[in-house]
């Protein structure tokens, strides 16, 4: 692993780690000439930086130096490349636990091998541009708040070189036969379970895994079948469910033929041999991004009846179809409580969600003739020579930075405020749950959504276009209050990506596009005036989502019964606030 690369990583990294725990409040970086000073006592750190929207920082990485205070005061001025030193020395300002600061270490560590990785084969941004998106995906650099972003505890350097997304190797699935005593299959009714299996699996994949439960005197139609990730089958499968598979409950079925690339969120895999059969979203017992990335087995049973439902809605919407928006359904599911860890009240969650499949519809049987389709984390991907991919997007579409801002917005924004403000339905639209769908002009057209269950939140107060919702579901279909229905739009989009694309494309009128599209909302829906004000997405401040501060100095590393979302701390200034206006150029 080359020393220089190790240290340009890492010191992109410090810069990151300093930026975002400065816009969270954490750390208080002072204005200093040109630059900034961030005094940590024994230590100093000097910077560059530009302010973005929402009271962002993206500091300059090359602009960084280390300076340390001595007996007799400040020192000289030194290479700042040493991200892990940084968290020792800031730990105290920051007032982070030692057990937390110790994992947090492993998470950096992990991360930055990671980007190190990345950085040995990364390509220009005019090579990554004529990727396939599911090939694409194995160039992003992860969340983009998120500083400790592939820390993926439990995994080893062989784990990462075999199924991190930016190691963009292929791999193949084990199967397993999974007793219905034990096992629960889900669909839509559009879809039965036999013929799922017959689209997922050619014929003599079918007679194969048939002819093990035969040889075994075991009789097919009492089982349920599934993928599971290779490296759960072999880490938990083998070990935490290991009388159940001495016990003829779960049976290994082999491994099918079909190719699958892993997509950032890793434990979701796309299909490369038939791009035509569905993603997999597969459970993995490891730590990343802040939770455990399981699939409990409630959310794998409740993930087709949230599809119908939200289908339902979808196809009855007139805009929705006009817009050609498409939902991305999560279409069938494979449901496995653990027998005994399930009814312990109080366990992990990251015991309880070990087993479990869900089958998401893909987007290519989506697009017409000349679409392509590419991740919304890629407009935030920059190359090696500090490219940003957007100016491809742009330079590809012919016309001005605005346009094609507007063109995104458009496609974008429109349906996911009509889904909030008519429906009082909102989804979660980060980098990674959007596929933007790009029309054969080469300018953003239309998106695709997905990542449905778990992440869909419904206004607590009902709405009367929206019927009746699956109230049985209610632990993954939560009501919020309509201010808290906003932190999705707010955090995920506008701040996770708005933020960071304003400062890649600069003088597009970002915001005043964005407002346009609200107000613009807003007068085509007069009706629902009271809903968009109790929103309120144009106020002067909005409530802050600290990512990386509630790991940091609230969650930690200690045991979770249950999933925790971050709480709000503090405000943020609203650039909707202070912006006129641009009315959308289709003046809709």
């Amino acid at each position: 692993m080359s020393r220089v690369r190790w240290r340009t990583a890492s010191t992109a990294l410090l810069g990151k780690l300093i930026g975002e725990l400065a816009f969270e409040g954490l750390l208080r970086p002072e204005p200093d000439g040109d630059g900034h000073l961030l005094d940590l006592g024994a230590v100093r750190y000097a910077f560059t930086a530009a302010r973005g929207a929402f009271g962002g920082w993206r500091v300059d990485p090359a602009s960084l130096r280390r300076i340390p205070v001595g007996r007799y005061g400040p020192g000289a001025p030194g290479p700042a490349d040493d991200v892990q030193l940084f968290l020792v020395e800031a730990a105290g300002v920051l007032g982070v636990a030692p057990v937390t600061l110790a994992n947090y270490l492993l998470e950096i560590t992990s991360t930055l091998a990671a980007d190190v990785a990345l950085a040995a084969s990364a390509l220009p941004v005019a090579e990554v541009a004529k990727l396939d998106h599911t090939e694409l995906e194995g160039h992003l650099t992860g969340h983009p708040r998120l500083v400790a972003n592939k820390g993926r505890i439990g995994f080893s350097a062989s784990d990462v070189a075999a199924y991190a997304p930016e190691s963009r190797r292929v791999l193949r699935l084990p199967w397993l036969a999974v007793h219905r005593g034990l096992g629960r299959f889900r669909s839509v009714p559009a879809l039965s379970e036999h013929a799922l299996r017959e689209a997922e699996l050619d014929p003599g994949t079918v007679a194969a895994f048939t002819a093990v439960l035969r040889e075994r005197g075991l009789d097919p139609d009492a089982y349920v079948w599934m993928p599971v990730h290779p490296w759960q089958f072999d880490n938990v499968v083998a070990t935490m469910w290991a009388p159940e598979v001495a016990g003829d409950r779960i049976v290994p079925l082999g491994e099918a033929p079909d190719e699958y690339l892993p997509t950032q969120s890793i434990r979701t895999l796309s299909n490369v041999d038939r791009v035509d059969r569905h993603q997999v979203k597969l459970p993995l017992r490891i730590l990343n991004t802040t939770v455990w990335r399981g699939v409990l087995p409630e959310i794998a049973e409740s993930a087709p009846v949230i599809t119908q439902w939200l289908k339902g809605l979808w196809g009855c919407d007139d805009l929705l179809a006009g817009w050609r928006t498409e939902l991305l359904g999560e279409v069938a599911s494979v449901a496995v409580a653990h027998p005994r860890v399930d009814g312990i009240e109080g366990s992990p969650y990251r015991l309880r969600e070990t087993l479990a499949c869900v089958w998401r519809e893909p987007v290519e049987p989506r697009l017409t003739a000349g679409e392509r389709v590419w991740p919304l984390a890629a407009v935030l991907h920059v190359d090696q020579h500090g490219q940003p991919l957007v100016e491809e997007f742009v330079a590809r579409a012919g016309v001005d930075r605005g346009v094609w801002v507007s063109a995104l917005l458009r496609a974008l924004l429109r349906p996911l405020l009509h889904l909030l403000f008519h429906y009082g339905v909102t989804v979660n639209p980060h980098g990674q749950n959007i596929l933007v769908i790009e029309g054969p002009d080469g300018l953003p057209a239309r998106i695709a959504v997905k990542d449905l269950v778990d992440d869909v939140s419904l206004s607590l107060e009902p709405v009367p276009q929206r019927g009746p919702a699956p109230d049985e579901h209610d632990p993954v279909l939560p009501r919020r209050a309509w201010p808290a229905l906003r932190s999705y739009l707010v955090n995920a989009f506008l701040v996770g990506v708005g933020q960071p694309l304003d400062l890649l494309l600069p003088g597009t009128g970002l915001w005043e596009r964005v407002r346009g599209e609200v107000e613009a909302y807003r007068r085509r829906f007069p009706a629902l005036a009271e809903r968009i004000d109790a929103v309120d997405l144009l106020g002067p401040r909005l409530p802050h989502y600290p990512l990386n501060g509630d790991r940091l100095l609230v969650t930690g590393y200690a045991e979770q019964p249950a999933h925790r979302s971050v709480r709000p701390s503090g405000e943020v200034p609203n650039p909707l606030a202070a912006v006129t206006g641009i009315e959308p150029p289709d003046g809709w």
